[in-house]
């Protein structure tokens, strides 16, 4: 749905008449419909009471009334049992039962694909993704966040701060709602008064992805226990007052995107200035006092369970509790001036594609000087997550933790050869770039299994022959001899693999350099001079 004045609808026209483009997300879990009522409800008072026509002046207004469509279709009274209506809900997964808000980056589905084709045409100035909570019972019946870390330009997480967030606040709770500027995760869900946990925010999120993007992003989650009309209504004066903010700010916001595109097109410029990126955030560590609006709750153990059970009261509980506040990098990587992927490697290098990457094949063989990063210790998850198993932790009641290991960086000479994809650092999207090729990012391909087979051994040695290599390697090598004697004495579990005491010189061996195990295939480019490419 489209609202624009004057008759454009053609982004390029509203982009070239300086006006600003809000795109507001809903019912990406389908029984979350909240959004798409308030959406409706403010674009009939925008074009039919006119009573907020205003809005369209310096702004068009585009929404997504129904994102999961399958899991729209998938109707029923007890799809959401913790929340008070709508009478029948959606469902919270697509038609193959993927969660379509853990699919930002790697874009399994259909539906991201389609999103990102989207996004990328009109190319937004805000994005809001409009939600409904889980977790605990609480008085706010709006809470909202707007991502303000080291990995959002600087002078966007300023206007955020200090001009967007007290705007938002002022005109909802003049409206009679009650608002939290930031998501309410406890530490503990069965005490709420341990206070308020760090939430991460990586792209396989939309508000992440729009990090990503050189976009804000707004998470709405409206309360699930308080009655529709609440929730909506809330919904609608929190995006009436962000549009408003966008009207009044639409210069200054066109300027910040236009700055971040071009510190972004820049990341691959200077490769060896040590110029960190961030990977990954984690909590700073400090606190900061937040008047939390909850109720009065009971704490016991539960016969049922067997575990701690909370129960609550409808009396207001208000009291001060410490939020997780700031974050800091935890892992960062200096970036290149570009990434080579060999051909064959056809589904990472889609998912570029549908992240409108400009990418460029080469025109004939190349052998040059590249950075490659060779992996070990990977153990997958257990249970699938998202359809995959990936290196690090899902999420949901028995997940078994993937573990990344380790992945170190080596300069090397290495071949790629003709129709390998480069992927040059210089352009819009070269965030996407990085955290989709860059290992150790928390929604890599790497993390995702896109890469699993390189960690597979395909050729291996028999026992005889094994035993036969390993005393010509001794004989040859004293220093290698007392490593393995020193090895059998101090490690028991080792001296009693007979299989691990052969691939231990196996390892060590021409044969086994050659199979390149755990060897990532892509390349990170110092320089793109001379590498032959249309």
């Amino acid at each position: 749905m489209i609202a624009s004045k004057d008759g454009v609808f053609d982004p390029d026209a509203i982009h070239a008449s300086g006006r600003v483009i809000l795109l507001v997300q809903n019912a990406i879990h389908a029984g979350e419909m909240d959004g798409k009522d308030s959406c409706l409800a403010l674009l009939r008072d925008m074009v039919i009471t006119k009573s907020h026509a205003a809005l369209l002046d310096h702004a068009a207004f585009v929404f997504i009334p129904v994102y999961n469509i399958d899991g729209h279709e998938r109707r029923s009274a007890y799809n959401r049992i913790n929340q008070n209506g709508p009478e029948l809900a959606g469902w919270r997964g697509n038609g193959t039962n993927l969660n379509l808000n853990r699919d930002y980056m790697k874009a399994d589905t259909p539906e991201a694909r389609a999103f990102l084709k989207l996004f990328h045409r009109w190319l937004p100035d805000f994005f809001v993704d409009d939600h409904v909570t889980d977790g605990a019972d609480f008085q706010f019946d709006v809470t909202y966040a707007i991502d303000v870390g080291p990995d959002v330009a600087p002078g966007t997480a300023k206007w955020i701060r200090e001009s967007v967030i007290p705007e938002l606040q002022r005109q909802t709770e003049a409206a009679d709602h009650v608002v939290a500027p930031n998501l309410i995760n406890l530490v503990d869900d069965t005490d709420p008064a341990k206070g308020l946990g760090f939430t991460d925010n990586p792209p396989r999120f939309s508000t992440g992805q729009m990090i990503l993007e050189n976009r804000p992003g707004m998470l709405v989650e409206l309360h699930m226990l308080k009655d529709y009309k609440t929730r909506v209504t809330g919904n609608y004066e929190l995006l009436r007052a962000l549009l408003e903010v966008m009207n009044r700010d639409a210069a200054k916001l066109i300027t910040l995107n236009r700055d971040a595109d071009a510190e972004a097109a820049k990341l691959g410029s200077h490769p060896l200035d040590n110029a960190r990126f961030p990977l990954k955030l984690e909590w700073g560590g400090s606190t900061v006092p937040f008047l939390f609006r909850g109720y009065k709750f009971t704490r016991q153990l539960s016969a049922v369970s067997g575990s701690m059970w909370v129960s609550y009261s409808h009396e207001p509980w208000n009291a001060t509790l410490p939020l997780a506040a700031g974050s800091k990098v935890a892992v960062a990587t200096v970036p290149p001036a570009g990434y080579i992927i060999p051909p064959q490697w056809t589904r990472a290098i889609d998912v570029l594609a549908s992240h409108g990457l400009a990418m460029r094949p080469t025109t004939a063989s190349w052998t040059g000087k590249v950075e490659r990063y060779h992996c070990s210790g990977m153990e997958w998850q257990g249970p699938p997550f998202e359809g995959r198993h990936p290196l690090f932790a899902g999420e949901g009641a028995g997940a078994e933790p993937g573990k990344f290991g380790q992945c170190t960086l080596a300069a090397e000479t290495a071949s790629f050869p003709a129709g390998s994809v480069v992927v040059a650092l210089n352009q819009r999207l070269s965030k996407v770039a990085i955290h989709w090729l860059e290992p150790e990012a928390p929604d890599s391909a790497v993390r995702w299994g896109f890469f699993d087979s390189i960690f597979e051994q395909r050729e291996y040695g028999e026992a005889y022959v094994i035993e036969k290599l390993a005393r010509e390697m001794m004989e040859k090598d004293l220093t290698l001899k007392a490593e393995f004697e020193r090895r059998v004495m101090n490690d028991a579990r080792f001296a009693a693999n007979p299989q691990a005491r052969l691939e231990f010189f196996y390892d060590r061996s021409p044969w086994y350099i050659e199979n390149r195990v755990g060897l990532y295939p892509v390349g990170r480019l110092l320089s793109l001079d001379g590498v032959p490419v249309e």
